[in-house]
């Protein structure tokens, strides 16, 4: 866990030497310290070998591109990942997210931007939200489904399931909101307090993700419901039974 005293681990993964010189002398004076990588393998190696608080990563890279080097990292880990790209394309952008990647700059934006998307995340993934429950109750159990609140860690028939970051904010808050309809702008604004405009779709991918990890079947739900036309809950067992 981040102890918000620290300073924090970035490794960025960027072909583009100068836009590295410059952004590492101005992330430093902001408590960041920078690990460089220029191509997409070396990357890769550095942040299955290293500890990073976050990946910033460039999607146009030599070798594997940005993409290839995301879907990597996610079959290994949750790390965070800030995604830029040259070419300002819609596409890349959705695909990114998609992909796991947790927010997403086009090159042509400003250094206050930068600062504030990294803080945004960090903030994010790192520091939990008060809830009323979280306190007393680390764990929580549904059927075969194990949430711990305070490891982060979600737990299928005893197993392990790896989640990113975004897709695990988003399952405990559901779990700890189940029984109640979410509609997705409900948690669009949770998981990033701003609106992605063009990127409805991004809530309905995160949670077919989810369900295929966590192997639950839209037609026949355990743990997550679709409300047509609305949003999503996550189904309390105890509520069911009582019907």
């Amino acid at each position: 866990m981040y102890n918000s005293s620290d300073e924090i681990s970035l490794l960025l993964i960027d072909d583009d030497k100068k836009f590295c010189r410059l952004l590492k002398d101005y992330l430093t004076p902001h408590g960041y310290t920078l690990t460089i990588s220029h191509t997409g393998q070396d990357g890769l190696d550095l942040a299955l070998t290293e500890n990073f608080h976050l990946v910033i990563l460039d999607v146009m890279l030599p070798g594997i591109d940005g993409f290839e080097v995301l879907k990597r990292l996610r079959h290994n880990l949750t790390i965070p990942v800030l995604m830029f790209t040259s070419r300002g394309d819609e596409v890349d952008r959705i695909v990114g997210l998609e992909m796991g990647a947790d927010d997403y700059l086009p090159k042509t934006f400003s250094s206050r931007e930068l600062l504030a998307r990294l803080r945004a995340v960090i903030r994010r993934v790192h520091i939990t939200e008060p809830k009323q429950n979280v306190e007393r109750e680390e764990v929580l159990q549904y059927g075969q489904l194990t949430i711990n609140t305070l490891s982060q860690v979600v737990m299928l028939n005893s197993e392990d399931t790896l989640l990113t970051p975004a897709e695990y904010r988003l399952l405990n808050y559901l779990a700890q909101n189940s029984g109640r309809v979410l509609s997705r702008d409900q948690l669009m604004e949770f998981l990033d307090n701003r609106n992605h405009e063009t990127f409805d779709r991004i809530i309905d991918n995160h949670i077919s993700s989810i369900r295929r990890k966590i192997k639950d079947d839209p037609k026949s739900p355990k743990y997550i419901k679709t409300v047509r036309s609305t949003g999503y809950m996550f189904i309390d067992s105890s509520l069911q039974k009582a019907v």
